[in-house]
């Protein structure tokens, strides 16, 4: 297979994933470029990357760019754990107020954006920072973090009995609109798979092994994540039943329906359809 510069998005929710390729269990000729999401969009969209994890929203935003890997997704069913809004109040008194949102994320902040629009029906100022809560929480009455950084701070306001209002963005959307959420999706560059479909072919079928693989091997897993994260052993066997990685019907149906409400609040500027390799 032709050498792939693959984007890993650096937090424990991929690690199912990339498990068996970061170990060179499965092939050795793969690059591997680790980042927050962010980071791994834009280099993708530079031409930096050939397959990367991608936001939600930035597919929506560069569909023509990129063709959706089949089978593959960051998802989850209601509560995800790891996206995660801090306030010192209820959402719904916020409004006039000023909310920070992590540079980490791109899909999690057009989602709390939706949230506010059409579910809570609230206005707010938002001003993106760095993902430190302390710091957030300094300047602002809100602040929204994603991935191993939301998932500490959790662990940690616990320990410490903090009295914040600690609100998963995943248990909103489910209670919003009684679908599932799409956090991220695999794509790899169209011109790459129109012009090597043979490699989408091979790299599909690899992340896709790479991924039952990694399920399988659940305490390694397990093991693995705590080194990165430091979070309780319990805390990573409990997270991996709440993150998923498919991207069936429901997914397909729930990432449309973000889509939808991504163009009503003017994220977006068209209404999107998925392009799915092998369909």
């Amino acid at each position: 297979m032709t050498r792939i510069r693959l984007g890993q998005v650096e937090y424990i929710n991929c690690l199912p994933v990339y498990y068996a390729l970061e170990d060179g269990l499965l092939v050795d000729d793969i690059d591997l470029v680790k980042g927050p999401p962010t980071k791994l969009n834009k280099m993708f969209l530079d031409g930096d990357l050939d397959v990367t994890p991608i936001s939600s929203i930035e597919y929506a935003r560069n569909r023509d760019k990129c063709i959706i890997l089949p089978n593959l997704s960051i998802s989850a069913d209601g509560k995800v754990e790891s996206i995660l809004f801090f306030s010192r109040i209820p959402l719904t008194e916020l409004e006039g107020k000023k909310v920070c949102v992590t540079t980490s994320s791109a899909t999690s902040v057009a989602l709390l954006r939706i949230l506010f629009e059409h579910y809570y029906h609230v206005k707010v100022e938002f001003c993106r920072a760095q993902p430190d809560l302390d710091a957030m929480l300094a300047t602002s009455d809100g602040a929204l973090l994603i991935g191993d950084d939301a998932m500490r701070a959790h662990h940690r306001i616990r320990l410490q009995n903090r009295d914040l209002v600690v609100t998963d963005l995943g248990e909103a959307w489910k209670s919003f609109t009684g679908e599932k959420m799409v956090y991220a999706v695999w794509v790899i560059r169209s011109s790459l798979a129109e012009k090597e479909p043979y490699v989408a072919d091979q790299i599909s079928k690899l992340l896709y092994e790479s991924k039952l693989f990694g399920l399988a091997h659940r305490e390694a897993l397990i093991k693995k994540a705590h080194r990165q994260s430091q979070l309780p052993y319990d805390v990573l066997d409990h997270y991996l039943d709440t993150i998923h990685h498919d991207l069936s019907e429901d997914e397909r149906r729930a990432m449309l329906t973000y889509f939808d409400y991504a163009y009503k609040s003017g994220i977006i500027e068209e209404r999107v359809k998925l392009r799915i390799w092998g369909e």
